[in-house]
């Protein structure tokens, strides 16, 4: 009886889904609580489902279930909440992944650090790009693997038992108390990880941050798939794989915009992208220098997740490091790469430096030439040998127009990897893929990189091929349009309120080609201390914002976004893109993106409003 009003209301959420459970990357930060991901989403989901209420209106008004669809979103928490229902399990021990392989390495992961066995049993085959050798030797992960007939031949084991059944349908499962995680993969769509038990239960942060930082959800779309065939009781409708000319027009796309001629590479996100990268370089790195260390630079205030993720392989295997990149403010990238490289070079250790261009928050562009010196510097080690020459990894995403790569550009003398988050310009929004490119002298590392993005399952989706076709090739106008409305808003802030410092490119970097449209802001405050000064200010954001996207919602909104197609993006990068940041390399000030179009003169408009408010 139970089983049946649960998949009935399904059946009606589905004829009633809200466009923007199926449309946004994003979503407003102020009708969200990070805390309470999933959670205040799913109580409200629950209250609606006792009451049979799937009215569009209700669920629309539902509060965000995460602020980004990489991390999760509406519809896999639903398909989430209806499997673990019909087995009577917790909502919290149902994971949805895009990604077939990265849950068995989210459990491989945690058991490593936790000094713990693990067996893998499977009845049919494994995912294909499923590299035992390479994930022991490359991720460090250890673990047995055995194929048998049926879940009956797994007896009890004093370490983790992981299962992956031969099936098609997406049902509840019959749990065995032998059986600590459940992996079930659905062609085309994903997977599906149960957690058996509440002694697995400290697993579920782990493997949800797995999902956060190294692969994504599985998407919107593919949940409506999953949730259709759990409520007709059908086998999965094989998606059809992506679509050749997609595939051939997006790698047109991308090679024309970054001139370059080797072959890109397409994942479900930039981080995604990222972490095939870093993967693909270790393996490169325990192949051509043996027995030595390997440090990955990082900027200390970058992005969060590249912070994070970076952390995050270099907690997993004892030969890696990650080593501070101060970049913005008082830091000069180029200075401080120097010094970095310098003492990678006495240690005779190999060098993989990730940086963005422009910084965010601070959108600052280092002096490309004396960046590209210190990058093709000799050094010597100790020893008095030529020291490994570094690989600069470049995150790209806020000009993902400047051709950094091609023959004679700025960087083609550097052993290059350029990525771009496709959540911003690539898409307009409209998704969540990623892509990477190399110049003619980092050719040679695409192949273990592309292996490593196989290997975890982390290539672009069907519809995210289809979305790139569609989006890539107006990027570049888009850009430009951005820009100028960017250029505008800043000029009227520079001139009404002078007093506030303002972090944007000189015009003479945007006729170089550096036309980002986001700009940090640092309002000004007041108080007699260091601490009511800061206090003030930050109280001053908020303010800020909420004005903004109050007297404006149908533009201005809350949240991390960048590229998109139309209105104005708000957000703190302190409580946002930098939340796993260290405390103190944290930038409690407002970050401002616009896209090609917006009301420019009702948001300046506003903005007057705030400033005689102030």
């Amino acid at each position: 009886m139970q089983e049946n009003k649960i998949l009935n209301y399904i059946e009606g959420v589905l004829k009633n889904i809200p466009s923007d459970w199926l449309n946004l990357t994003t979503h407003r930060l102020d009708i969200y609580n990070e805390a309470l991901a999933k959670t205040e989403f799913l109580d409200q989901f629950k209250s609606l489902f006792k009451s049979n209420n799937f009215e569009a209106s209700a669920l629309s008004k539902l509060p965000t279930a995460y602020d980004y669809i990489r991390l999760g979103h509406p519809l896999s928490c639903v398909l989430e909440w209806a499997i673990a229902s019909l087995q009577h399990q917790k909502p919290e021990h149902v994971i949805s992944f895009s990604s077939q392989s990265i849950p068995i390495l989210a459990i491989l992961r945690k058991n490593l650090l936790d000094n713990k066995n693990t067996k893998i049993f499977y009845t049919d085959k494994l995912h294909e790009s499923f590299n035992p050798e390479a994930i022991k030797r490359v991720y460090g992960y250890n673990f047995e693997l055995k194929k048998v007939d049926s879940i009956a031949d797994i007896s009890e084991f004093e370490g983790s038992n992981v299962f992956i059944p031969n099936q098609d349908k997406v049902e509840a499962t019959d749990l065995n108390p032998n059986v600590d995680f459940y992996v079930n993969l659905y062609s085309g769509l994903g997977s599906v990880l149960i957690v058996n038990g509440t002694h697995n239960a400290d697993y579920i942060s782990d493997i949800q941050h797995v999902r956060r930082r190294e692969t994504i959800a599985m998407t919107p779309a593919n949940c409506v798939v999953a949730l259709k065939a759990l409520t007709d009781q059908t086998s999965i409708n094989t998606q059809s794989s992506v679509i050749d000319t997609d595939k051939t027009r997006v790698f047109s796309s991308i090679k024309t915009i970054t001139n370059t001629s080797s072959q890109p590479l397409v994942g479900s996100s930039g981080l995604s992208v990222q972490y095939a990268i870093m993967m693909g370089l270790i393996d490169e790195a325990l192949e051509r220098y043996k027995g030595k260390t390997i440090k990955f630079i990082v900027p200390t205030n970058c992005y969060g997740g590249t912070n994070d993720q970076a952390r995050r392989v270099a907690a997993c295997l004892n030969h890696v490091d990650v080593m501070d990149l101060e970049v913005d403010g008082d830091n000069d990238m180029v200075q401080s790469l120097e010094t970095v490289l310098s003492n990678i070079a006495k240690d005779d250790s190999v060098p993989f430096i990730i940086a963005e261009i422009p910084t965010n928050p601070r959108v600052e562009v280092p002096d490309l030439e004396q960046l590209k010196a210190v990058l093709t510097k000799e050094r010597l080690t100790l020893e008095g040998k030529v020291a490994i020459a570094p690989v600069f990894i470049l995150d790209q995403t806020f000009c993902p127009n400047v051709q950094f790569l091609g023959d004679g550009e700025i960087l083609s003398t550097v052993k290059t990897i350029a990525y771009v988050s496709g959540s911003k310009f690539p898409s307009g929004g409209k998704c969540t893929a990623g892509y990477c490119v190399a110049n003619k002298k980092a050719e040679t590392l695409m192949q273990n990189i592309e292996k490593h993005l196989n290997i975890c399952d982390n290539e672009a989706t069907a519809l995210q091929y289809k979305i790139l076709a569609e989006q890539l090739p107006s990027m570049l106008q888009r850009i430009s349009d951005a820009y100028t409305n960017t250029r505008e808003f800043v000029s009227f802030i520079e001139k009404t309120l002078p007093e506030a410092k303002i972090n944007f490119v000189s015009e003479e970097l945007a006729e170089q080609g550096f036309t980002p449209s986001v700009f940090s802001l640092d309002l000004p405050t007041k108080g007699n201390t260091e601490e009511e000064k800061e206090t003030y200010k930050r109280t001053l954001n908020h303010r800020l914002i909420n004005l903004m996207i109050t007297k404006i919602p149908q533009e201005s909104k809350y949240c991390v976004s960048y590229g998109q197609l139309k209105g104005c993006y708000w957000t703190i990068p302190a409580t946002s893109t930098q939340g796993t940041t260290k405390e103190g390399d944290k930038d409690y000030i407002v970050r401002v993106s616009l896209s090609p179009d917006l009301d420019l003169v009702k948001h300046k408009e506003v903005f007057l409003e705030f400033i005689s408010q102030i």
